[in-house]
């Protein structure tokens, strides 16, 4: 077989589920990389994995290395060479280095110099020789958010590794990691298959663990666990609630999954629906199901990864599920007894941040912020109203016994205890929906209440961490605050407010008075601005080309909507006319930098007797587009605009073939150049159109 399959198997005592996604993520570049280096040619690269081992299977790898023949650039001649043309120490350790002869160094002329230059020759080695020393580097390189050692080893890994499998094909490569030596050995399901497997073959390997009742691929682990649910919810009379992190979650925890039904008392639907499946899926978890009345049922799933007893695993699972059912009734009863409004003293003895303040006084903050914005985004008095009290109220369920024990649930048992006391439901929407959007894919907060609120908290929280220097660096944003502009900025284009951002920032950071600021309001506004600018763009780029973003970001960025507004028109033009656009208006924007003053350009009949038609008609034009610009930006109308320009272009278009701008005469060309830079930055009010580039 001149290109098998190679395997490797990591065995290890049960890794958490989130080691196991992580190194299954990572694998696949940690093979490539390790495989070109080698110059080994390689098929398709799979990454597997359980609980109980990790796995690469990387088809059609060849059994040997090509021979190597690479021309490798040394010193510079000057240095390989003395006046005499005799080698020098440097010349000797870089033929040294390559295996060569000095006879076989030669000259080379290059950019930069003289080189020397020799051509290295290696013989290409069998795979097998090489891939364990490789394959040994490898596993040591799988990342894990907490590594740990046993024994007396040095090595580090999730968990103990207690058996290695490595193969070409039929053939074995020996290596050893962690005190433990490669074999063809593996095993199947702890409970459901005892024993040791020996594997004749890497292409064996998928094949041998399934008759063990293990399903090493997760693709297709997956497929048999969604279709044991569905299958289980079904003969329980339910539908599944389907819950994208529960799927991955338990996905990770079974090597062979099975799915048992159990049950609770009715008397806990009584709780809100929202926090039984906190309860079960927080700490259990376990699936809802919804009966056909589209209501929860007193019933989940849970994925185990035995067939054996199942009847002892519902009768455990039931038992722990009452419990944490019965804790969640008894904060749910306690925190009833206290209203809302009595828990905002308990806010001022939790800190928001140390140099910010509590968080009563971000509550503070937040609710003088909704106060000014409600009229200034012309909100009517009754939803500002609810905005306001909402706000006041949004933080205190954080104090709660309930949302102590389960933190994702804070805002909706706020919402619950809002409407347990009286309060109207919109003020109690506010509570719940000011949290959203919650993440890239969560929908922003449906009402125009929640969606202020949601606004202001966003706001004081990224004025305020960018004034105290807390802004994100590379990777890292310990306080989400990527994550919150994205939230500003999809609430204003949600619900289509346009504002200004820098009034926004203005206002926030005037509202942190008192506070010991790294920077004043200009420098935070600049830095946020900037920032805000470059989420702007990603939202943007994601409806509409870069060119026609980046064209309209650069008059419009402070405004979100209006920004928006910029791109639908411009993007309703033909590509093949802004691309045309583009064209003639960069050239008019790049010969607009020799402009020599401010003044504004004259009739070119003032300067020359008889001057070229397009020159005259360009001058008459860019009058009447400055008046029709002028019209269109005051009632927004930015089809009419763009419309405008692409028309205008075909005049530049001829003026540039008819006229030269850089003539002698000096009093032309300054007056060309003044006209070049009043039609670019007339045309700038609108957007950049140098910036297109069609498609």
């Amino acid at each position: 077989m001149d290109s098998p399959d190679l395997l490797l198997e990591i065995g290890v005592e049960e890794l958490p589920a989130s080691f196991v996604d992580a190194a299954l993520h990572a694998l696949p570049e940690l093979a490539r990389r390790r495989l070109t280096a080698l110059r080994l040619a390689h098929g398709a690269i799979r990454a597997l994995g359980t609980p109980r081992r990790l796995a690469l299977q990387i088809s059609s790898v060849a059994m040997h290395q090509p021979d190597l023949e690479q021309e490798v650039q040394g010193p510079p001649a000057a240095v390989a060479f003395d006046k005499d043309g005799t080698p020098t120490k440097a010349a000797e350790a870089f033929a040294r280095k390559l295996g060569v002869p000095l006879e076989e160094l030669r000259c080379v002329s290059t950019p930069k110099g003289d080189y020397v230059v020799a051509t290295r020759r290696e013989k290409g080695r069998p795979a097998v020789d090489m891939l364990g020393a490789e394959l040994a580097a490898l596993c040591g390189e799988i990342p894990f958010r907490k590594a740990m050692r046993w024994g007396t080893g040095e090595a580090t890994f999730g968990r103990p590794v207690r058996w290695l499998v490595a193969l070409l094909g039929e053939a074995l490569i020996p290596f050893s990691f962690a005190g433990v030596k490669s074999d063809r050995v593996t095993y199947g399901h702890r409970f459901l298959a005892g024993g040791a497997l020996t594997l004749a073959s890497a292409a064996d390997y998928e094949e041998t663990l399934r008759a063990a009742h293990v399903i090493v691929d997760p693709a297709k682990r997956r497929e048999v666990m969604i279709a044991a649910l569905e299958k289980v919810a079904a003969e329980a009379g339910g539908s599944l609630i389907r819950d994208t992190f529960l799927l991955e979650e338990n996905l990770s925890l079974v090597e062979e999954p099975h799915v048992v039904a159990g049950s609770f008392e009715e008397a806990f639907l009584a709780l809100p629906e929202e926090l039984i499946l906190a309860v079960a899926r927080g700490h259990q978890r376990y699936f809802g199901l919804r009966g056909p009345d589209g209501k929860l049922m007193p019933r989940y799933l849970a994925v185990v990864n035995t067939a054996l007893a199942p009847e002892n695993i519902i009768r455990g699972n039931d038992r722990v599920m009452r419990a944490r059912l019965s804790d969640a009734r008894f904060f749910f009863d306690e925190d009833r007894k206290l209203r809302l409004e009595e828990r905002a003293s308990k806010l001022e003895g939790v800190v928001f941040h140390n140099r910010l303040g509590s968080l009563g006084a971000k509550v503070r903050r937040v609710v003088a912020l909704v106060r000014w914005l409600g009229p200034k985004l012309r909100l009517d008095g009754a939803t500002c109203e609810d905005a306001i009290r909402g706000a006041e109220l949004a933080k205190c369920d954080l104090v709660s016994l309930m949302v102590g024990e389960f933190p994702e649930l804070q805002g909706t048992m706020g919402y619950a205890y809002a409407l347990h006391q009286g309060e109207r439901p919109s003020v109690a929407e506010v509570i719940r929906d000011h949290y959203a959007p919650r993440g890239a894919y969560d929908s922003i907060a449906p009402s125009s209440a929640s969606a202020l609120v949601a606004l202001a908290d966003r706001l004081d929280t990224l004025v305020g961490c960018f004034a105290i220097g807390l802004a994100p660096t590379g990777a890292a944003d310990p306080y989400a605050l990527r994550r919150a502009c994205l939230g500003v900025l999809r609430t204003l284009l949600g619900h289509g407010w346009s504002v200004s951002l820098r009034e926004l920032v203005v206002h926030a950071h005037d509202g942190l008075s008192g506070i010991k600021l790294d920077l004043d309001r200009e420098d935070c506004s600049e830095k946020l601005l900037e920032f805000t600018r470059e989420r702007l763009r990603g939202l943007l780029a994601e409806q509409f080309p870069v060119d026609v973003v980046e064209a309209c970001l650069a008059v419009a960025a402070d405004d979100p909507v209006d920004a928006r507004r910029r791109c639908e028109a411009l993007v309703a033009l033909d590509p093949v006319v802004r691309a045309k656009v583009g064209e003639v208006f960069k050239r008019a924007a790049n010969i607009a930098r020799d402009a020599p003053d401010n003044e504004d350009p004259v009739d070119p009949a003032m300067l020359e007797a008889d001057p070229h038609g397009t020159e005259r008609a360009l001058a008459a034009g860019y009058n009447k587009l400055a008046r029709t610009l002028d019209n269109a930006l005051a009632s927004l109308d930015y089809a009419g605009a763009f419309g405008q320009i692409a028309a205008f272009a075909s005049g530049l278009h001829e003026f540039f073939a008819n006229v030269f701008v850089m003539t002698d005469d000096l009093r032309l060309r300054n007056n060309r150049l003044r006209l070049m830079r009043a039609i670019r930055d007339t045309c700038a009010r609108v957007a950049h159109v140098q910036l297109l580039q069609g498609e």
